[in-house]
Protein backbone atom coordinates (compact mmCIF):
# COMPACT_ATOMS: atom_id res chain seq x y z
CA UNK A 1 0.00 0.00 0.00
CA UNK A 2 1.15 3.51 -1.00
CA UNK A 3 0.03 6.68 -0.32
CA UNK A 4 -0.08 8.95 -4.10
CA UNK A 5 0.90 12.95 -3.68
CA UNK A 6 2.03 15.85 -5.81
CA UNK A 7 5.05 18.22 -6.39
CA UNK A 8 4.73 21.45 -8.31
CA UNK A 9 7.76 24.07 -11.51
CA UNK A 10 14.46 32.30 -18.06
CA UNK A 11 15.12 31.89 -20.97
CA UNK A 12 17.39 31.41 -18.26
CA UNK A 13 19.16 29.77 -21.45
CA UNK A 14 19.21 26.21 -22.62
CA UNK A 15 22.24 25.03 -21.37
CA UNK A 16 24.00 22.33 -22.94
CA UNK A 17 27.40 20.97 -21.78
CA UNK A 18 29.41 19.17 -24.09
CA UNK A 19 32.75 16.73 -23.20
CA UNK A 20 35.43 16.53 -25.89
CA UNK A 21 33.92 14.19 -28.68
CA UNK A 22 36.35 13.01 -31.67
CA UNK A 23 35.23 15.65 -34.34
CA UNK A 24 37.89 14.58 -37.27
CA UNK A 25 36.33 11.61 -38.17
CA UNK A 26 32.97 10.44 -39.25
CA UNK A 27 30.14 8.95 -36.92
CA UNK A 28 30.40 5.38 -36.31
CA UNK A 29 27.32 3.38 -36.57
CA UNK A 30 25.35 2.78 -33.11
CA UNK A 31 27.32 0.26 -31.26
CA UNK A 32 27.66 -0.86 -27.68
CA UNK A 33 25.39 -0.69 -24.88
CA UNK A 34 22.11 0.80 -25.52
CA UNK A 35 20.60 2.47 -21.89
CA UNK A 36 17.18 1.26 -21.54
CA UNK A 37 16.06 2.71 -17.63
CA UNK A 38 18.04 5.19 -15.55
CA UNK A 39 16.45 5.46 -11.77
CA UNK A 40 13.14 3.86 -12.91
CA UNK A 41 12.71 5.67 -16.14
CA UNK A 42 13.08 5.18 -19.69
CA UNK A 43 15.57 6.09 -21.72
CA UNK A 44 16.34 6.34 -25.87
CA UNK A 45 18.90 6.28 -28.12
CA UNK A 46 19.68 8.41 -30.75
CA UNK A 47 22.12 7.88 -32.93
CA UNK A 48 25.68 6.79 -30.86
CA UNK A 49 24.48 8.17 -27.68
CA UNK A 50 21.44 7.17 -25.05
CA UNK A 51 19.64 9.66 -23.75
CA UNK A 52 18.02 9.56 -20.15
CA UNK A 53 16.23 11.56 -17.65
CA UNK A 54 17.57 12.85 -14.35
CA UNK A 55 15.03 14.34 -12.70
CA UNK A 56 16.88 15.33 -9.34
CA UNK A 57 18.91 17.86 -11.36
CA UNK A 58 16.35 18.98 -14.00
CA UNK A 59 18.45 17.99 -16.90
CA UNK A 60 18.71 15.00 -19.46
CA UNK A 61 21.95 13.01 -19.59
CA UNK A 62 23.62 11.98 -22.72
CA UNK A 63 25.27 8.22 -22.68
CA UNK A 64 27.99 6.99 -25.03
CA UNK A 65 27.83 3.21 -25.96
CA UNK A 66 30.59 2.42 -23.25
CA UNK A 67 27.86 4.32 -20.67
CA UNK A 68 30.11 7.58 -20.26
CA UNK A 69 28.27 10.79 -19.58
CA UNK A 70 29.15 12.65 -22.72
CA UNK A 71 25.97 15.53 -22.53
CA UNK A 72 24.14 16.94 -20.20
CA UNK A 73 21.12 19.56 -21.61
CA UNK A 74 19.40 21.58 -19.00
CA UNK A 75 16.63 24.14 -19.88
CA UNK A 76 14.31 25.79 -17.29
CA UNK A 77 11.31 23.61 -19.47
CA UNK A 78 13.08 20.65 -17.41
CA UNK A 79 11.47 20.96 -14.53
CA UNK A 80 11.34 17.13 -13.49
CA UNK A 81 11.80 15.18 -16.86
CA UNK A 82 10.90 11.59 -16.59
CA UNK A 83 11.15 10.03 -19.70
CA UNK A 84 12.63 10.31 -22.75
CA UNK A 85 11.94 8.90 -26.38
CA UNK A 86 13.50 9.69 -29.86
CA UNK A 87 11.32 11.11 -32.38
CA UNK A 88 12.40 11.88 -36.02
CA UNK A 89 16.16 12.31 -34.48
CA UNK A 90 15.03 14.71 -31.57
CA UNK A 91 14.19 13.72 -28.57
CA UNK A 92 10.81 13.97 -26.84
CA UNK A 93 10.74 14.07 -23.47
CA UNK A 94 7.87 13.74 -20.61
CA UNK A 95 7.90 16.02 -17.78
CA UNK A 96 6.43 15.00 -14.36
CA UNK A 97 3.35 16.83 -15.16
CA UNK A 98 2.68 15.31 -18.49
CA UNK A 99 3.50 17.77 -21.32
CA UNK A 100 6.30 17.47 -23.85
CA UNK A 101 8.78 18.75 -24.36
CA UNK A 102 11.07 18.20 -28.09
CA UNK A 103 14.38 18.94 -28.14
CA UNK A 104 17.36 18.43 -30.59
CA UNK A 105 20.51 16.72 -29.85
CA UNK A 106 22.46 20.26 -29.12
CA UNK A 107 20.10 21.19 -26.07
CA UNK A 108 17.46 23.32 -28.90
CA UNK A 109 13.93 23.15 -27.62
CA UNK A 110 11.92 22.14 -30.50
CA UNK A 111 8.52 22.51 -29.85
CA UNK A 112 5.84 21.48 -26.59
CA UNK A 113 2.70 20.52 -25.88
CA UNK A 114 -0.30 19.93 -23.18
CA UNK A 115 -1.15 16.48 -21.95
CA UNK A 116 -4.09 14.66 -23.76
CA UNK A 117 -4.58 13.11 -19.70
CA UNK A 118 -4.38 14.50 -16.94
CA UNK A 119 -0.87 13.51 -16.81
CA UNK A 120 0.57 11.52 -19.88
CA UNK A 121 3.26 9.31 -20.42
CA UNK A 122 4.98 9.33 -24.32
CA UNK A 123 6.36 6.61 -26.40
CA UNK A 124 7.45 6.76 -29.99
CA UNK A 125 7.69 4.54 -33.13
CA UNK A 126 8.84 5.60 -36.37
CA UNK A 127 5.81 8.07 -36.92
CA UNK A 128 3.69 7.36 -34.16
CA UNK A 129 3.55 8.99 -30.85
CA UNK A 130 1.32 7.50 -28.44
CA UNK A 131 0.29 8.62 -24.85
CA UNK A 132 -0.69 6.74 -21.59
CA UNK A 133 -1.69 8.01 -18.21
CA UNK A 134 1.09 8.74 -16.73
CA UNK A 135 2.73 6.66 -13.81
CA UNK A 136 4.38 9.67 -12.31
CA UNK A 137 2.04 11.49 -11.54
CA UNK A 138 -1.05 9.96 -10.74
CA UNK A 139 -4.83 12.32 -9.99
CA UNK A 140 -8.07 11.76 -8.53
CA UNK A 141 -10.29 11.93 -11.82
CA UNK A 142 -13.09 10.59 -12.53
CA UNK A 143 -13.30 8.66 -15.01
CA UNK A 144 -16.74 6.15 -16.66
CA UNK A 145 -14.93 4.16 -19.26
CA UNK A 146 -15.87 6.59 -22.48
CA UNK A 147 -11.75 7.66 -22.22
CA UNK A 148 -9.43 5.56 -24.60
CA UNK A 149 -6.51 3.50 -22.69
CA UNK A 150 -4.38 5.45 -25.30
CA UNK A 151 -3.94 8.33 -27.44
CA UNK A 152 -2.39 8.16 -31.09
CA UNK A 153 -0.95 11.66 -31.35
CA UNK A 154 0.20 13.64 -34.86
CA UNK A 155 3.98 15.06 -34.97
CA UNK A 156 2.37 18.24 -33.20
CA UNK A 157 1.31 16.48 -30.24
CA UNK A 158 -2.53 16.49 -30.88
CA UNK A 159 -4.37 13.59 -30.15
CA UNK A 160 -5.95 11.44 -33.38
CA UNK A 161 -7.64 8.97 -32.29
CA UNK A 162 -7.57 6.59 -29.32
CA UNK A 163 -6.70 2.96 -28.71
CA UNK A 164 -7.79 0.12 -26.17
CA UNK A 165 -10.44 0.00 -23.42
CA UNK A 166 -9.89 1.38 -20.36
CA UNK A 167 -10.44 -0.54 -16.82
CA UNK A 168 -12.62 0.90 -14.71
CA UNK A 169 -12.74 0.02 -11.28
CA UNK A 170 -15.66 0.82 -8.45
CA UNK A 171 -14.45 3.64 -7.45
CA UNK A 172 -14.53 5.80 -10.53
CA UNK A 173 -11.94 8.49 -9.41
CA UNK A 174 -9.64 6.06 -9.01
CA UNK A 175 -9.57 5.57 -12.96
CA UNK A 176 -6.47 7.20 -13.42
CA UNK A 177 -4.31 4.94 -11.44
CA UNK A 178 -6.01 1.90 -12.26
CA UNK A 179 -5.27 2.96 -15.80
CA UNK A 180 -1.98 4.28 -15.65
CA UNK A 181 0.86 2.67 -16.99
CA UNK A 182 4.24 2.01 -18.70
CA UNK A 183 3.86 2.37 -22.78
CA UNK A 184 6.52 0.87 -25.54
CA UNK A 185 6.33 0.88 -29.19
CA UNK A 186 7.67 -1.94 -31.36
CA UNK A 187 9.52 -1.25 -34.84
CA UNK A 188 6.50 -3.08 -36.82
CA UNK A 189 4.43 -0.22 -35.20
CA UNK A 190 3.27 -2.84 -32.50
CA UNK A 191 1.79 -0.99 -28.87
CA UNK A 192 3.47 -2.80 -25.43
CA UNK A 193 1.64 -1.30 -22.19
CA UNK A 194 2.01 -2.30 -18.55
CA UNK A 195 -0.46 -1.12 -16.27
CA UNK A 196 0.88 0.42 -13.35
CA UNK A 197 -1.22 -1.49 -10.20
CA UNK A 198 -2.07 -4.58 -12.68
CA UNK A 199 0.15 -7.92 -12.62
CA UNK A 200 -0.31 -7.81 -16.84
CA UNK A 201 1.70 -6.88 -20.27
CA UNK A 202 -0.52 -6.49 -22.92
CA UNK A 203 0.65 -6.15 -26.82
CA UNK A 204 -1.66 -4.39 -28.78
CA UNK A 205 -1.84 -4.12 -32.72
CA UNK A 206 -1.74 -0.79 -34.54
CA UNK A 207 -5.37 -0.98 -34.35
CA UNK A 208 -5.57 -1.25 -30.72
CA UNK A 209 -6.58 -4.82 -30.77
CA UNK A 210 -4.81 -7.54 -27.91
CA UNK A 211 -2.28 -9.81 -29.48
CA UNK A 212 -1.25 -11.25 -26.70
CA UNK A 213 -1.57 -10.80 -22.26
CA UNK A 214 1.25 -11.80 -20.40
CA UNK A 215 1.76 -12.48 -16.41
CA UNK A 216 4.05 -12.30 -13.62
CA UNK A 217 1.83 -14.21 -11.26
CA UNK A 218 2.82 -12.03 -8.77
CA UNK A 219 -0.31 -11.73 -6.76
CA UNK A 220 -2.80 -14.53 -5.23
CA UNK A 221 -5.85 -12.39 -5.57
CA UNK A 222 -5.69 -8.53 -7.29
CA UNK A 223 -7.86 -6.41 -6.30
CA UNK A 224 -8.47 -2.90 -7.66
CA UNK A 225 -7.30 0.11 -6.03
CA UNK A 226 -9.73 1.02 -3.31
CA UNK A 227 -9.68 4.47 -0.58
CA UNK A 228 -8.14 3.51 2.73
CA UNK A 229 -10.04 4.81 5.79
CA UNK A 230 -7.98 8.50 6.32
CA UNK A 231 -5.53 9.27 9.36
CA UNK A 232 -5.39 12.50 10.84
CA UNK A 233 -8.29 14.82 11.96
CA UNK A 234 -11.21 16.53 9.47
CA UNK A 235 -10.19 19.92 8.76
CA UNK A 236 -5.96 19.32 9.60
CA UNK A 237 -3.28 19.67 7.03
CA UNK A 238 -2.26 16.50 7.99
CA UNK A 239 -5.31 14.84 6.88
CA UNK A 240 -4.20 12.15 4.92
CA UNK A 241 -6.10 10.52 2.11
CA UNK A 242 -5.08 6.44 1.37
CA UNK A 243 -5.36 4.56 -1.66
CA UNK A 244 -4.60 0.61 -1.04
CA UNK A 245 -3.16 -0.54 -3.97
CA UNK A 246 0.41 -2.55 -5.62
CA UNK A 247 2.80 -1.09 -7.52
CA UNK A 248 3.65 -3.85 -10.35
CA UNK A 249 4.63 -2.73 -13.10
CA UNK A 250 7.33 0.55 -13.35
CA UNK A 251 8.68 1.02 -17.33
CA UNK A 252 8.63 -1.03 -20.47
CA UNK A 253 11.56 -0.61 -23.52
CA UNK A 254 12.22 -2.29 -26.68
CA UNK A 255 15.87 -3.11 -26.28
CA UNK A 256 18.15 -2.99 -29.59
CA UNK A 257 18.04 -7.03 -29.55
CA UNK A 258 14.64 -6.35 -30.43
CA UNK A 259 13.21 -8.07 -27.07
CA UNK A 260 10.95 -6.27 -24.67
CA UNK A 261 12.22 -5.33 -21.27
CA UNK A 262 9.74 -4.84 -18.48
CA UNK A 263 11.00 -2.85 -15.39
CA UNK A 264 8.66 -4.25 -12.55
CA UNK A 265 8.13 -4.90 -8.59
CA UNK A 266 9.25 -7.39 -6.99
CA UNK A 267 7.47 -6.49 -3.64
CA UNK A 268 3.86 -4.35 -3.61
CA UNK A 269 5.73 -0.71 -2.14
CA UNK A 270 8.06 -1.55 -5.34
CA UNK A 271 11.12 -0.99 -2.93
CA UNK A 272 12.98 -3.92 -4.98
CA UNK A 273 12.73 -3.78 -8.58
CA UNK A 274 13.06 -7.03 -11.09
CA UNK A 275 13.39 -7.15 -14.56
CA UNK A 276 11.71 -9.54 -16.82
CA UNK A 277 12.76 -10.25 -20.73
CA UNK A 278 9.69 -10.85 -23.16
CA UNK A 279 9.60 -12.74 -26.14
CA UNK A 280 7.40 -10.20 -28.41
CA UNK A 281 6.11 -12.51 -30.54
CA UNK A 282 4.56 -14.63 -28.01
CA UNK A 283 4.92 -12.38 -24.78
CA UNK A 284 6.83 -15.76 -22.83
CA UNK A 285 8.91 -14.20 -20.22
CA UNK A 286 12.23 -15.63 -21.57
CA UNK A 287 14.71 -14.38 -18.36
CA UNK A 288 13.66 -13.09 -15.16
CA UNK A 289 16.11 -10.72 -12.87
CA UNK A 290 15.52 -9.65 -9.46
CA UNK A 291 17.64 -6.03 -8.72
CA UNK A 292 16.99 -5.70 -5.10
CA UNK A 293 16.87 -1.49 -5.19
CA UNK A 294 14.76 0.87 -5.67
CA UNK A 295 16.61 2.16 -8.44
CA UNK A 296 18.93 0.54 -11.25
CA UNK A 297 20.22 1.67 -14.69
CA UNK A 298 20.34 -1.38 -17.13
CA UNK A 299 21.47 -1.33 -20.14
CA UNK A 300 21.47 -3.84 -23.58
CA UNK A 301 23.56 -3.91 -26.69
CA UNK A 302 22.70 -5.89 -29.75
CA UNK A 303 23.03 -9.18 -28.77
CA UNK A 304 20.99 -9.38 -25.70
CA UNK A 305 24.10 -8.70 -23.38
CA UNK A 306 22.84 -7.00 -20.57
CA UNK A 307 24.38 -4.73 -17.69
CA UNK A 308 22.80 -3.70 -14.31
CA UNK A 309 24.58 -0.77 -13.20
CA UNK A 310 23.99 1.03 -10.33
CA UNK A 311 22.18 4.99 -11.29
CA UNK A 312 24.47 6.77 -8.80
CA UNK A 313 27.98 5.97 -10.12
CA UNK A 314 26.42 6.63 -13.59
CA UNK A 315 25.59 9.92 -13.14
CA UNK A 316 28.69 10.39 -10.72
CA UNK A 317 30.55 10.50 -14.34
CA UNK A 318 28.87 13.81 -14.90
CA UNK A 319 31.89 16.49 -14.49
CA UNK A 320 31.55 19.88 -12.83
CA UNK A 321 30.92 22.27 -15.89
CA UNK A 322 31.47 25.77 -16.59
CA UNK A 323 28.70 28.48 -14.99
CA UNK A 324 26.12 29.85 -17.53
CA UNK A 325 25.13 33.36 -17.48
CA UNK A 326 20.97 33.91 -16.31
CA UNK A 327 19.40 35.64 -19.72
CA UNK A 328 17.74 37.46 -20.80
CA UNK A 329 18.55 40.14 -18.21
CA UNK A 330 15.63 41.73 -16.89
CA UNK A 331 14.58 45.28 -16.33
CA UNK A 332 11.55 45.60 -13.82
CA UNK A 333 10.07 48.43 -11.82
CA UNK A 334 9.17 47.71 -8.06
CA UNK A 335 6.47 48.21 -6.51
CA UNK A 336 7.17 52.03 -6.06
CA UNK A 337 7.84 52.42 -9.94
CA UNK A 338 11.84 52.70 -9.84
CA UNK A 339 13.49 50.27 -12.20
CA UNK A 340 15.69 47.62 -11.25
CA UNK A 341 18.14 45.78 -13.72
CA UNK A 342 19.37 42.45 -13.43
CA UNK A 343 23.03 44.02 -13.21
CA UNK A 344 22.37 46.02 -10.14
CA UNK A 345 22.69 42.22 -8.20
CA UNK A 346 26.39 42.08 -9.09
CA UNK A 347 28.69 41.87 -6.82
CA UNK A 348 26.36 39.52 -4.90
CA UNK A 349 25.02 36.08 -4.80
CA UNK A 350 21.42 36.22 -5.58
CA UNK A 351 18.42 34.38 -5.30
CA UNK A 352 15.95 35.80 -8.46
CA UNK A 353 12.32 34.10 -7.11
CA UNK A 354 9.07 34.08 -9.77
CA UNK A 355 5.85 34.30 -8.02
CA UNK A 356 2.41 34.71 -7.95
CA UNK A 357 -0.15 35.68 -5.22
CA UNK A 358 -2.60 33.25 -6.13
CA UNK A 359 0.31 30.50 -5.65
CA UNK A 360 -0.44 28.54 -2.67
CA UNK A 361 3.26 27.21 -2.29
CA UNK A 362 4.50 30.58 -2.83
CA UNK A 363 2.55 32.05 0.01
CA UNK A 364 4.26 28.83 2.30
CA UNK A 365 7.71 30.00 1.11
CA UNK A 366 7.75 33.91 1.49
CA UNK A 367 8.24 33.17 5.17
CA UNK A 368 11.57 30.84 4.66
CA UNK A 369 12.74 33.34 2.16
CA UNK A 370 12.79 35.68 4.54
CA UNK A 371 14.45 34.45 6.75
CA UNK A 372 17.14 33.28 4.34
CA UNK A 373 17.63 37.18 3.28
CA UNK A 374 17.97 38.22 7.05
CA UNK A 375 20.79 35.87 7.40
CA UNK A 376 23.30 37.05 4.82
CA UNK A 377 24.65 40.48 4.95
CA UNK A 378 23.49 42.53 1.62
CA UNK A 379 27.14 43.15 0.30
CA UNK A 380 27.28 39.19 0.22
CA UNK A 381 23.46 38.18 -0.95
CA UNK A 382 20.44 39.48 -1.89
CA UNK A 383 16.77 38.26 -3.28
CA UNK A 384 15.12 39.67 -6.70
CA UNK A 385 11.23 38.13 -6.19
CA UNK A 386 9.33 38.73 -9.55
CA UNK A 387 5.80 38.85 -9.41
CA UNK A 388 4.20 37.52 -12.14
CA UNK A 389 0.28 38.41 -11.36
CA UNK A 390 -1.61 40.20 -13.89
CA UNK A 391 -3.45 42.29 -11.53
CA UNK A 392 -1.55 43.99 -9.52
CA UNK A 393 -4.05 45.23 -6.71
CA UNK A 394 -3.92 41.15 -5.76
CA UNK A 395 -0.19 41.37 -5.93
CA UNK A 396 -0.20 44.45 -3.93
CA UNK A 397 -2.76 42.60 -1.25
CA UNK A 398 -0.01 39.99 -0.97
CA UNK A 399 2.82 41.83 -0.21
CA UNK A 400 0.76 44.08 2.85
CA UNK A 401 -0.07 40.67 4.22
CA UNK A 402 3.40 39.47 3.94
CA UNK A 403 5.38 42.27 3.97
CA UNK A 404 8.53 41.09 2.59
CA UNK A 405 11.90 42.14 3.99
CA UNK A 406 12.95 42.17 0.24
CA UNK A 407 12.46 43.64 -3.12
CA UNK A 408 9.29 43.22 -5.14
CA UNK A 409 9.94 43.18 -8.50
CA UNK A 410 6.60 43.62 -10.93
CA UNK A 411 6.55 41.11 -14.33
CA UNK A 412 2.77 42.28 -15.03
CA UNK A 413 2.12 38.36 -15.86
CA UNK A 414 5.04 38.33 -18.82
CA UNK A 415 7.32 36.21 -17.38
CA UNK A 416 6.48 32.75 -17.83
CA UNK A 417 6.65 33.59 -21.60
CA UNK A 418 10.44 34.88 -21.55
CA UNK A 419 11.93 32.39 -18.90
CA UNK A 420 9.70 29.33 -19.88
CA UNK A 421 9.54 27.65 -16.43
CA UNK A 422 7.27 24.97 -15.75
CA UNK A 423 5.41 26.31 -12.89
CA UNK A 424 5.70 28.39 -9.69
CA UNK A 425 7.32 29.15 -7.44
CA UNK A 426 10.56 28.89 -9.76
CA UNK A 427 14.02 29.99 -8.17
CA UNK A 428 17.45 30.84 -9.56
CA UNK A 429 20.66 31.12 -7.42
CA UNK A 430 23.30 33.18 -9.11
CA UNK A 431 26.78 33.61 -8.04
CA UNK A 432 28.23 37.33 -7.86
CA UNK A 433 29.27 37.38 -11.73
CA UNK A 434 25.04 36.72 -12.69
CA UNK A 435 25.96 32.83 -13.47
CA UNK A 436 23.48 29.92 -12.51
CA UNK A 437 24.58 27.80 -9.58
CA UNK A 438 21.28 26.15 -9.42
CA UNK A 439 17.35 26.26 -10.49
CA UNK A 440 15.05 25.51 -7.82
CA UNK A 441 11.58 23.94 -9.35
CA UNK A 442 8.80 24.46 -7.01
CA UNK A 443 8.79 25.10 -2.89
CA UNK A 444 10.37 22.15 -1.19
CA UNK A 445 9.78 22.96 2.51
CA UNK A 446 12.49 23.67 5.17
CA UNK A 447 14.86 20.91 3.91
CA UNK A 448 15.06 23.12 0.60
CA UNK A 449 15.88 26.07 2.00
CA UNK A 450 18.41 24.43 4.49
CA UNK A 451 20.28 23.67 1.45
CA UNK A 452 20.46 26.70 0.07
CA UNK A 453 21.18 28.19 2.97
CA UNK A 454 24.07 25.73 2.80
CA UNK A 455 24.85 26.27 -1.27
CA UNK A 456 24.53 30.50 -0.31
CA UNK A 457 27.17 29.89 2.78
CA UNK A 458 29.58 28.36 0.49
CA UNK A 459 30.08 30.48 -2.50
CA UNK A 460 30.15 33.14 -0.62
CA UNK A 461 32.79 31.49 1.63
CA UNK A 462 34.65 30.57 -1.54
CA UNK A 463 34.65 34.01 -3.32
CA UNK A 464 35.76 35.44 0.14
CA UNK A 465 38.81 33.00 0.43
CA UNK A 466 39.53 33.51 -3.63
CA UNK A 467 40.35 37.55 -2.47
CA UNK A 468 42.08 36.63 0.43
Amino acid sequence: MRCLGARGGGTGGTVVAFLALTACHPTPAPSGFTLLFLGRSPAARIGPLSWAPDPEHSRLVGFDGALHVVRTIADPRLATPMAVAALHGQLLVTERTGEAVVFDTAGRPVREWESPFPASLYATGDDRIVAARSPYLVQFVGEDGSQPLLWLLDTLGRPSHGLGVTHVPEVAYLAQLANAGAVALGQDGSIYFAPLVRDEILKLDPTGATVWRAQRGLFREEPDPHFLPPKGRWGGRGREIRVAHALVNIALAVGPDGRLYALGSEDSAATRLRLDVLDPASGRIVTTRALETRATAVAVDRRGTMRVLDPDSLLAQTPTLGRDLFAPAFALPDVTGKVTRLDDYRGKVTLVNFWASWCEPCRAEFPHMAALYREFSRDDFDIAAVSDDISEAKMRAFVAEFRPPFPILVGRGGMKAIYHYRGLPYSVLLDRQGRILERVFGFGGETEFRELRETIAREIDADSAAHR
